[in-house]
């Protein structure tokens, strides 16, 4: 009898186990689809995430003593936060909706605007311009340009006040990014404009209502100028520098800072952005909306502005430039400002920066405006206030030594006009050539570094060009002709004369041939000061993390000083030139003794006067003078350092005003010391 095969038998088994595990793949899957089967969709649905940022209340200022000098202030904002794929009618809708709750400034709105939506709310109008045969042959971009040409002003002209509400509160939704909230309005938005939108902004997918901020100065505008502007919310960040800007996480409409400190240090006083991440499906949906990094307000900035000092000093400017423009109002008439400068020599903190504009309007009051910025970016001929560099430049060059004395008397080259001091000076050294501010000294240290050791009166003498570099060489280790290194997004260096000659060199030598600005004048007078060491001024002492309503958070980083270069010469010489400032303040000759000596403090330091001619339609039409003074004080341990510039005053109606005003700013800074 033949044996059973086994195989039948073994094949159900196999059919068997697959049977059971279908089975449990087909219960998992019923058990996924009833339970889980939603979630499972979304997730497959999900097609992208969105990153934006939201912009934080910027940074504070204070000044060095803690007084709080700019603030953010909360304003009432209408916002716009447009869905992914949202469409101009959609827009338009809104618009419409939104122009019966809030009034927007219309006097933006373009031509191009206007057309727009005159062809959106028309469109069987608009289109009816074209023929059936320019349709056909058109496609939908062309034929929407030809309706755009065929447009009238006299449609536009017929579009109603109603109407132009609407093309101007869609401009500023047509200006929104996807899930970005834009600012509709944030100037002038009304308590009813804001509790009308918040109640009907169920209507309007995307508009909310919100608190934005501005910012707000407690000082009033002193020292506004330096501390700069931000942009607005319709201009966004600087056109020129989008890029740069969109690299850093920043939105096209964010505000930015423009101009001065608040540009300078946008990136510290921004802060960092809240950010969120939007969950969209494949319809552009947004499904959920997460945070992803909470937001943190910029930090804020110590100054080392003293703004007590800095009221005083616009307060002396003005006062003493009233006195002159009054006292003579007719020489005094191409006379409209006065710069100051005060910083501390060792450290380059900036204390005060001072610029008065006088203006006179016709018909209408005298008023004088602050334009302190013409200290970094106004140069002027600075006349003598700069012949502690020339004496310098000749010692280091070996032209002279501090024995060397030169005849003070006119001098005359062959074909050029006579130069001389303000009189016959007799025989000086460096020491009196300082103290009674010699031209003549300077004029033969010009001349020897141009290779004539040998003047002769009405002869032509020898001169190498690269003389002229040699001196410049020196002039720029004090910060003269170069940028001083301030924090501020740009400044002047002056003006580098085109032409060379042993007159022009002697020009230069005694401040009559390239101009420098306040702040220039500032850093050089800081320099002898300091014993030969160029310190880089500075706006800002500290950057301080956010703090309490009005005094700023603990310190994040500190500001010290920074030593930009040592002066090329011998320490013996700086001091040589020191003790030639003093006598210019204290000597029995000195040009400012009458002003500064016997004070409570001792001070020093070179005046200046530059003959500044002015001139119309390449005719000149006036003779005027620019009044300079440099100085630093206490002499022998020096705090404060300050230069004073005032430009185009009439001839012999100055009154000593630089004088003055220097001695005055001197006083105001002792006695701030003393009160603190």
């Amino acid at each position: 009898m033949k044996r059973k095969s086994q195989l039948p038998f073994r094949l159900n088994i196999l059919f068997f186990a697959i049977f059971v595990i279908f089975s449990f793949l087909v219960l998992q899957l019923g058990v996924v689809q009833i339970l889980t089967g939603g979630e499972a969709q979304q997730v497959l649905d999900e097609t992208e995430n969105t990153i934006t940022n939201i912009p934080v209340p910027r940074g504070k200022m204070y000044d060095r003593d803690g007084n709080l000098i700019v603030d953010n202030k909360s304003t009432y904002a209408i916002t716009y936060t447009p869905p992914k794929n949202v469409q101009p009618k959609d827009k338009l809708d809104i618009a419409q909706k939104l122009s019966n709750y809030i009034q927007v400034d219309n006097s933006d709105i373009t031509q191009r605007d206007m057309k727009d939506y005159w062809i959106l709310t028309r469109r069987e109008e608009a289109y009816a311009r074209l023929s059936e045969s320019e349709k056909k042959r058109m496609n939908d971009e062309e034929q929407y340009q030809s309706v755009l040409d065929r447009l009238t002003k006299y449609n536009l002209d017929h579009l109603s006040k109603e109407e132009l509400q609407v093309v101007a509160i869609k401009r500023k939704l047509d200006e929104a990014m996807e899930l970005t909230p834009h600012i509709v309005k944030n100037k002038g938005v009304t308590q009813e404009e804001y509790a009308t939108v918040a109640e009907h902004s169920n209507e309007m997918q995307g508009i909310n209502v919100t608190t934005d901020w501005d910012r707000k100065l407690p000082q009033g505008e002193t020292f506004a100028n330096f501390i700069g502007g931000i942009t607005d919310h319709e201009d966004g960040i600087l056109k020129d520098n989008v890029d740069y800007y969109l690299t850093r996480n920043y939105n096209r409409n964010e505000r930015v800072g423009q101009s001065f400190l608040e540009q300078q240090y946008e990136e510290v006083l921004a802060g960092q952005k809240e950010q969120y991440r939007h969950i969209t499906d494949k319809n552009n949906n947004v499904i959920r909306s997460e945070l992803i990094q909470e937001g943190k307000q910029g930090k804020d900035l110590v100054l080392s502005v003293d703004m007590e000092l800095q009221k005083k000093v616009d307060q002396i400017v003005q006062e003493e430039l009233e006195k002159i423009i009054d006292k003579y109002p007719y020489k005094n008439q191409y006379l409209n400002n006065a710069l100051v400068v005060m910083m501390k020599p060792k450290t380059g903190e900036i204390l005060s920066m001072t610029g008065i504009r006088y203006h006179r309007p016709e018909n209408e009051a005298n008023y004088f405006a602050d334009e302190s910025y013409r200290t970094v970016y106004d140069a002027h001929l600075p006349g003598s206030a700069i012949k502690g560099a020339t004496v310098l430049s000749g010692f280091q060059s070996g032209v002279i030594t501090k024995n060397t004395v030169f005849n003070d008397r006119p001098i005359k080259i062959a074909n050029t006009e006579t130069k001389s001091s303000y009189g016959t000076l007799g025989p000086v050294n460096y020491l009196t050539a300082l103290e009674k501010s010699s031209n003549v000294f300077m004029f033969f240290v010009a001349m020897r570094m141009g290779g004539d050791y040998t003047y002769v009166e009405n002869q032509s003498v020898d001169f190498n060009p690269e003389a002229f570099t040699e001196m410049r060489n020196y002039f720029k280790q004090f910060g003269l002709g170069v940028e001083t290194g301030i924090d501020l997004p740009y400044e002047a260096t002056g003006l580098e004369g085109d032409k060379e000659s042993a007159g022009l060199l002697m020009d230069y030598a005694i401040g009559q041939y390239e101009p420098f600005t306040t702040l220039q004048l500032a850093q050089y007078v800081s320099t002898i000061a300091n014993d030969g060491y160029r310190i880089k001024p500075h706006l800002v002492n500290e950057i301080r993390y956010p703090g309490t309503k009005d005094q700023p958070g603990r310190i994040y980083k500190t500001i010290g000083p920074e030593v930009i270069n040592k002066l090329e010469m011998d320490e013996e010489y700086i001091q040589a030139v020191q003790n030639g400032f003093y006598r210019v303040f204290n000597g029995s000759n000195g040009t400012a003794a009458g002003t500064f000596s016997n004070l409570p403090y001792v001070a020093a330091g070179k005046t200046g006067t530059a003959e500044q001619p002015i001139y119309e339609n390449g005719k000149l039409i006036a003779d005027t003078e620019n009044l300079t003074l440099v100085g630093y004080a206490p002499y022998d341990d020096p705090e404060v350092s300050f230069a004073v510039v005032v430009p185009r005053v009439g001839l012999e109606s100055g009154d000593t005003i630089n004088y003055k005003i220097g001695k005055r700013i001197l006083d105001a800074y002792f006695e701030n010391q003393q009160n603190n």
